[in-house]
């Protein structure tokens, strides 16, 4: 049952070995690809070939629609285009190669291809603000120093992006422009190639080992195939043969931070070490930079950058609170939609304009109640409720992946009085189809977007008006542009105001202004209506009136007071187990050790919302690390704790992860 431990002991006494070979799994792509036999390259050769084959029509069929692909030229053509043009079958040609009247080689071929040919679209000319705004970022590249680019919604910082970057083409450099999210990728990659072509490649964990390990060789050699790649996070570590330029798009997001597995690095960050050992410089663009960004800019650590206007002089969408507390005790509530709501979708869809929804949950419903006991189903796994997901009538976590059909009968009292409570996509996709029959819908969230292609597909059939409403979680917040969507509808603030963080109202700020500008972007002044229980907090005044330095001013305060970044530096250690106890003592035992070193410094240890996922207790301790304490000292201290706390028996498989910059 337990071998690994009798193995160790036998390599520490060398009674036996240990080998290990590195495998590569890259496989070059191959095919097919035929041309008539030299032997019958003559006219009359040919002729007498034609003839001898007079009693075999396919083969002669197979023969001429060769000479028809080839187009007067000698270039083989590829076996599979061949079958199709003339509808045979593999049979036929094998037949023609063992008489010797064709030859047959394997050619590599890129998985990494463009269709497009030529490059459609120069680049558009800019106006004042961006102009000012490229220069300002050159000179700050002079300077040496990373440009924080900070432009409202629809600014048009891409196209100063888009300048950039053919400058640092024009000098044989490569360039690296990172996405928060996947999602984004489709879109970009699209505009990007029609400026630049083929020199554009796209790398994320959706695409095939083969079709990254394709981008990783273009990369390394410098090729221009990979000239631009444009990418998630995982694609910092792509071996860089010249690189020159690094854009961080949405440098805010938190999809930059990776959470687990090991290692656990900020996309932003990482890129900025990048930069420096290559030599590149950095720019970092946000519509909602960061506060820790935002900091460093004021401080003069970066050069700040400002496009406070809208590109073409567009307005600013029309902000409008909606108090659900207020509607509800006027029943003027038809599902989660209050009239306000109902009366702009009407409008909007009247206009021929779209609409997006947001909602951060997906699912149907998160909570199933028995009314009659108040049991609800809980994950076996995890400390959390089953979240019930409608179209395939099934209950299932989103922690861990469990899943089970829903019951009819509670399962505490027996009693069929399960009912839903709170709301997700599903949910709200399911009540627009009943509020809108004629409109269009579409969900873009985890669950209908988990194929390769799927983000692609829903995004270009939105931009093609085929999809009238789109509900989506934070996915639809980040980014995308889209000319014709009227009205931005936030179904539920609540979620993001009360989150237990204390970036929470950041997050909510930045989430809500993203999703807000994804409207009126062209010739239109859009509308974006917030439902909240709570229209008069202060971070939801902010979202309506744009007004991002008071939220910084109020968000630097109270971190200040309270001792939380910028002000200080973040690490949480994560104690993690089976057993309940084992995690209370170890965390217990470690918790008192930082003290003994760092003081009040340590807070907790404290079990998490959720303290147990996939049948493993968590318990964390968060060590705050105040401006001029040495970091390698910290590093050491930690390290010297853990070695003690490793060196007693029952701590010894608790597992310690550690999380830099906690965010």
């Amino acid at each position: 049952k337990h071998v690994l431990p009798i193995l160790n002991r036998l390599l520490r006494k060398k009674a036996i070995r240990l080998r290990e070979t590195l495998e590569a799994d890259y496989r070059p792509k191959t095919a097919r690809f035929l041309r008539i036999h030299p032997r019958y390259q003559e006219e009359e050769a040919l002729q007498a070939l034609l003839e001898t084959l007079s009693r075999a029509p396919k083969q002669t069929e197979v023969l001429l629609h060769l000479f028809q692909l080839q187009g007067g030229t000698d270039k083989p053509v590829r076996s599979r285009e061949l079958e199709q043009r003339a509808h045979t079958s593999r049979s036929v040609i094998r037949s023609l190669l063992d008489k010797e009247i064709l030859q047959e080689t394997e050619l590599t071929q890129d998985r990494v291809t463009f269709q497009g040919g030529q490059p459609q679209e120069p680049l558009a000319a800019l106006n004042p603000g961006q102009q000012r705004a490229l220069e300002a970022v050159r000179a700050l590249f002079g300077q040496g120093k990373t440009a924080l680019l900070h432009g409202v919604t629809a600014s048009g910082k891409t196209e100063v992006y888009s300048h950039l970057i053919q400058e640092y083409l024009s000098q044989g450099k490569q360039v690296l422009y990172l996405l928060p999210e996947i999602a984004l990728t489709a879109q970009m990659i699209g505009r990007l190639q029609a400026r630049f072509g083929g020199r554009v490649a796209a790398f994320h964990s959706r695409q095939s080992l083969h079709e990254r390990g394709e981008v990783w060789h273009h990369v390394r050699s410098g090729g221009e195939k990979a000239s631009i790649i444009l990418g998630a996070r995982s694609s910092i570590f792509l071996p860089y043969a010249d690189l020159g330029l690094v854009i961080v798009d949405e440098e805010h997001d938190t999809s930059y931070k990776q959470f687990d597995p090991a290692p656990r690095y900020h996309g932003r960050d990482a890129a900025l070490m990048l930069a420096a050992q290559s030599g590149a410089k950095v720019v970092l663009g946000s519509a909602t930079p960061s506060i820790e960004s935002y900091t460093n800019a004021l401080q003069g650590k970066y050069g700040l950058v400002e496009m406070p206007v809208r590109y073409g002089g567009v307005l600013l969408p029309e902000i409008e609170l909606v108090d659900l507390a207020d509607a509800y005790r006027r029943k003027q509530m038809q599902g989660h939609f209050s009239t306000r709501m109902r009366e702009a979708i009407t409008h909007q869809l009247g206009e021929g304009r779209q609409v997006i929804l947001f909602q951060n949950r997906r699912g149907y419903s998160p909570i199933v109640e028995c009314m009659s006991c108040g049991h609800v189903p809980g994950c076996p796994n995890c400390d959390v409720s089953l979240t019930y997901h409608q179209k395939r009538q099934q209950l299932r976590c989103h922690y861990c992946g469990f899943h089970r059909a829903l019951e009819t009968q509670c399962q505490a009292c027996g009693n069929p009085t399960l009912d839903t409570r709170g709301f997700g996509t599903e949910q709200v996709a399911q009540e627009l189809g009943e509020l809108f029959p004629g409109a269009r819908t579409a969900r873009m969230d985890l669950d209908t977007t988990r194929g390769k292609h799927a983000f692609g597909r829903i995004i270009e059939e939105f931009e093609a008006r085929e999809i009238d409403v789109l509900v989506g979680t934070q996915m639809v917040t980040k980014g995308l542009d889209f000319g014709n969507v009227g009205l931005v509808g936030i179904m539920n603030a609540d979620t993001l105001l009360n989150f237990p963080h204390f970036r929470a109202h950041e997050r909510c700020f930045q989430l809500l202004t993203q999703v807000a500008g994804r409207a009126g972007r062209k010739d239109f002044r859009g509308l974006v209506l917030i439902q909240s229980f709570n229209p008069h907090h202060q971070i939801l005044k902010q979202v309506s009136t744009g007004d991002y330095q008071g939220m910084y001013r109020e968000q630097c305060y109270e971190r200040e007071q309270f001792h939380y970044p910028p002000s200080v530096r973040l690490i949480k250690v994560t104690l993690r187990h089976r057993e309940w106890n084992r995690v209370e003592e170890g965390a217990a035992w470690f918790a008192r050790s930082m003290r003994l070193v760092f003081g009040k410094a340590v807070l907790g240890p404290e079990f998490p919302p959720v303290a147990r996922i996939r049948n493993q207790y968590h318990k964390q301790i968060l060590l705050k690390i105040a401006p001029g304490q040495s970091l390698p000292q910290t590093k050491n201290s930690i390290k010297r704790i853990e070695q003690s706390f490793n060196a007693i028996s029952q701590f010894r498989s608790i597992r310690l992860i550690y999380n830099v910059d906690y965010i």
